[in-house]
């Protein structure tokens, strides 16, 4: 039976829906050698479904779920699309796995990998509202009035405005000022952008949680598995 392309790549591990429309429109997955299209559907038992190199395995694969300290300068990509170093890099296992929830290139800190598609889904979607927390660097204190700002939403350079969110100052040293930012979305380069718009520089960026999971004391450039009850405890938004 024929379905869309990209509900396909999200049952057999590849990526919330929205995730698996990217790879498409990047040009990365074809179907019987021609590279796919959005909106094309194909039969997973008759046609030749690859991403990248890889063949879509015809049967279902073993959940695995990986906590990741990226480090400052490694890409957010799982297949290598120029020369620089990526996350897949560090993550030595056979299968495939995505990530969920992206850090750009200069951020570090927590990201979790999973083959789960529909925990994915769940995690990274606005009506789910899963929190993520950060440590950011300013190159000085914030005032009252961009602490405000901040907390209440800023309008971006793309007319969009930021969701509420939780902004604390927790420590200030010869660096700068060290502030916590806990929130419930994740548009891109959001945090520069809005500490741009308020008048602030962001030095540096660190994700310390992703809803439930920490990033704890696993050291930049190291992975490992969670534990069984670190996924039922992400998972029950999908109860």
């Amino acid at each position: 039976m024929e379905e869309r392309l990209q509900k396909i790549l999200s049952r057999y591990g590849y990526g919330s829906r929205r995730e698996a429309e990217k790879l498409i429109a990047e040009g990365i997955v074809s179907v019987n050698g021609k590279t796919a299209i959005l909106g094309q559907k194909a039969d997973i038992e008759s046609d030749s479904i690859k991403v990248g190199n890889r063949l879509l395995k015809k049967k279902e694969t073993q959940k695995i779920y990986i906590a990741f300290h990226k480090p400052r300068g490694v890409l957010s990509d799982i297949v290598r699309i120029r020369d620089e170093k990526i996350v897949r890099d560090y993550i030595d296992v056979p299968d495939h796995i995505f990530i969920v929830g992206r850090l750009d290139k200069d951020s570090e800190g927590l990201m979790l990998l999973t083959n789960d598609g529909e925990l994915a889904n769940v995690l990274t979607h606005p009506r789910y509202e899963h929190e993520k927390e950060y440590e950011v660097l300013l190159n000085r204190v914030p005032d009252e009035k961009q602490l405000k700002a901040w907390r209440n939403g800023v309008v971006l350079e793309d007319g969009l405005r930021t969701g509420k969110a939780s902004v604390s100052i927790f420590h200030t040293d010869p660096q700068g000022c060290w502030v916590k930012v806990i929130m419930k979305e994740g548009k891109k380069r959001q945090i520069r952008e809005t500490s741009a718009r308020i008048g602030l520089f962001t030095k540096r960026i660190i994700r310390i949680r992703i809803g439930t999971l920490e990033l704890g004391n696993l050291d930049k450039g190291k992975w490992r598995y969670l534990t069984e009850k670190e996924i039922k405890s992400l998972r029950k938004g999908l109860a």
